[in-house]
């Protein structure tokens, strides 16, 4: 008799989330972050960005000001250390790790680590970055169609989630997981060990890229989406 498959997310999981001083992969940085685990266990950082200024517009969105983060923060290259040390971690011992919109969060991380001059998640794990679940790929995949927004925040009341404290690292990854979870709960069809999953994200997102990619087109606004995930190679696109 074959054993009963374990659909992911009733293996091991971690869910990670960062707070950033602006949205761009090539020149922001992350201001903090955190990792956490379906039992609370969370593990925080937050970077002083070298004395770097954080825009007010970022600021105004995560409440960390410049003096503040450089008052607590540790110096940024130790940080991006500690949180690439920490994710391979997981990855390494066959956790899956949720990451919203993953094609921002660790794309960031994979520069950032490059401007550090540490190694990536990638080269610590001398693989691909993987296993990844990104709820914001797998929403898209199962309601395609379904109008409005598909932020953290709209998903997470979509999907009955609570989430307090929105744009903060922890409750960002925690509502995440949450939403991961929901997600795979109401879709059985996703209830699948987390490498296949993994595989079918990668399919699904370079999906939505060029639909999205032809869309534009199509509306007279010619754009380059990257279909990359869970990294984009050097940044990407959106």
């Amino acid at each position: 008799m074959n054993a009963p498959v374990t659909s992911w997310h009733r293996g091991p999981l971690a869910s990670y989330d960062c707070e950033t001083s602006g949205v761009s992969v090539s020149t922001d940085h992350i201001v903090s972050a955190a990792l956490i685990h379906p039992n609370g266990q969370t593990t925080q950082w937050l970077s002083d960005l070298d004395g770097a200024e954080i825009p007010k517009a970022a600021s105004d969105v995560h409440g960390i000001s410049t003096e503040h983060a450089r008052a607590h923060g540790r110096p940024a290259k130790q940080v991006v250390d500690q949180i690439a040390h920490a994710l391979a971690g997981e990855l390494a011992c066959q956790a899956a790790l949720v990451v919203m919109n993953a094609p921002f969060d660790l794309s960031l991380l994979d520069a950032e680590c490059r401007r550090h001059g540490v190694r990536t998640v990638a080269d610590r794990l001398g693989t691909w970055v993987s296993p990844i679940v990104d709820p914001l790929v797998l929403d898209r995949a199962v309601d395609r169609f379904r109008r409005g927004k598909r932020t953290l925040e709209a998903l997470a009341a979509h999907y009955g989630v609570p989430l307090t404290d929105a744009h903060t690292a922890d409750a960002d990854a925690a509502a995440a997981l949450d939403v991961a979870c929901a997600v795979a709960e109401k879709y059985p069809a996703l209830q699948v060990p987390a490498s296949v999953l993994h595989d079918w994200q990668v399919q699904w997102h370079a999906r939505w890229a060029a639909d999205f990619q032809a869309h534009l087109k199509k509306s007279g606004k010619p754009a380059s989406i990257d279909g990359s995930w869970p990294v984009r190679p050097n940044g990407g696109t959106a």
